[in-house]
């Protein structure tokens, strides 16, 4: 059944303060973000009312787009758009021409949309606002409240990557609903975002001291492939299962990273003298010298390639493979960091920096992305917090999302695209079948 949705209200939000007005320069880990927005979707279902409905304030757009305005104060590029400076470099100029907020009504319920979450091209469609997103000038937030027959809500965000990465857009998301709560502004946003990227700026002159072969032109160019998206449940049991096979003190990122690596080499059937790679994010902030301030707002995750044998991969125990992403993380310091922000420089300059919205890896390798430890169910508006939150829409095969649940006791969640013909047995060998 077609899901239908009309719009009742499309309006630009801007800040409700006067803010200032120049072009933020953007580092080479903004310019190498993927230059689309980011869409995500946060389920509330209807809270039990006296009448048994949700009350008529459930969501309120008034109260939400108040404190949006608020909210973008202080997050004020976010109300700019993306533009480039006279030199032709991509930059953001903040000139408060707003965020986009979307008031829509859905035909279908929340049991419709997540009581078999598949996300898709779509249910983005349908739940978050879409606008162009490569060139300059474009709309850089944007946000949907689709109110379902349910009673429930669904709120849409779009963050362009360019101007912030997960954790800056964690801490706006934590300023907008606190705001919406009643919050004062310095109560709600305690520790003011930093925007200055200035110091990630490039050495003089800039020198490459390790391979980035993850940020080359030559490696994100693989064919696009059709896939499937699956949420697998990581149980509470499973993951001590995991855990017991490594090292004591594993991450669980680490011991799910690792089965989900092993279980994708075996379902893809790689050949054992062949390598695989795991494509992994490390956040920066903490890795300078010195460290960048904690509400950095601008792009501070870096991107790395974790290379093993196929055959190492299904012969070692699992505690191998944990040890070795773990290793492959530890290596990125404040030396790895600048040689990747020289190294995005002198890609640049030759014009063969790569700048895809997609994720074309190999067939060989895969690509984990760790929402673990994002405050994203603490997003509560004041009508309580999300049952569900999730991308809208995944980007390309062989890339995984491990996220919390809502409830932490019912353990943790795996999104993870893969090519249809191998999603039976990738099925089998996760839960060891």
């Amino acid at each position: 059944m077609e899901t239908k949705v009309e719009v009742v209200e499309s309006t630009l939000v801007a800040p409700g303060e006067e803010t200032p007005r120049f072009g933020l320069w953007l580092s080479n880990l903004d310019l190498a973000a993927p230059r689309s927005h980011t869409p995500l979707v946060y389920y509330y279902p209807a809270p039990a009312a006296p009448g048994g409905t949700a009350g008529e304030d459930f969501f309120s757009p008034c109260r939400l787009k108040a404190a949006l305005a608020k909210a973008l104060v202080p997050f004020y590029p976010l109300a700019g758009r993306l533009g480039v400076d006279e030199g032709g470099r991509v930059q953001i100029d903040c000139n408060a021409e707003g965020a986009l907020f979307v008031v829509a009504r859905a035909d279908c319920t929340g049991e419709d949309l997540f009581g078999n979450f598949v996300p898709s091209p779509e249910l983005r469609r349908i739940l978050v606002p879409v606008a162009p997103s490569g060139d300059p000038p474009c709309i850089l937030a944007m946000f949907q409240v689709t109110f379902l027959k349910c009673g429930g809500v669904v709120l849409g965000t779009a963050i362009h990557h360019g101007a912030m990465d997960g954790m800056g857009a964690a801490h706006f998301i934590q300023t907008w609903n606190g705001l919406t709560r009643g919050l004062s502004v310095s109560e709600a946003c305690s520790s003011p975002p930093y925007h200055d990227r200035t110091l990630l700026r490039r050495r003089s002159p800039p020198h490459v001291d390790f391979d980035h072969l993850v940020y080359s032109s030559v490696y994100l160019n693989g064919i696009p492939r059709p896939f499937v998206t699956h949420l697998y449940s990581v149980s509470p049991k499973l993951l001590v299962d995991l855990k017991s096979q490594c090292a004591p003190g594993v991450s669980t990122y680490g011991a799910i990273t690792a089965h989900l690596w092993r279980c994708m080499c075996i379902a893809r059937g790689l050949a054992l003298d062949s390598d695989t790679r795991l494509r992994v994010t490390a956040n920066v902030r903490h890795r300078m010298r010195p460290p960048l301030p904690r509400q950095f707002s601008g792009n501070a995750i870096l991107r790395d390639l974790v290379t093993v044998k196929v055959g190492n991969v299904l012969a070692q125990p699992l505690g191998f493979l944990a040890d070795t992403i773990k290793k492959g993380l530890e290596d990125v310091d404040d030396t790895y960091v600048r040689s990747v922000i020289d190294y995005l420089e002198l890609e640049s300059d030759k014009g063969s920096l790569q700048m895809s919205p997609g994720q074309l890896m190999p067939e060989s390798d895969m690509w984990v992305v760790s929402w673990l430890g994002m405050p994203v169910y603490d997003a509560d508006f004041g009508w309580g917090t999300p049952r569900f939150v999730a991308p809208a829409q995944m980007f390309g095969t062989g890339t995984a999302y491990v996220m919390q649940c809502a409830n932490r006791d019912e353990g943790i969640d795996v999104l993870f695209a893969l090519e249809p013909q191998y999603q039976e047995c990738f099925e089998e060998v996760f839960y060891g079948k």
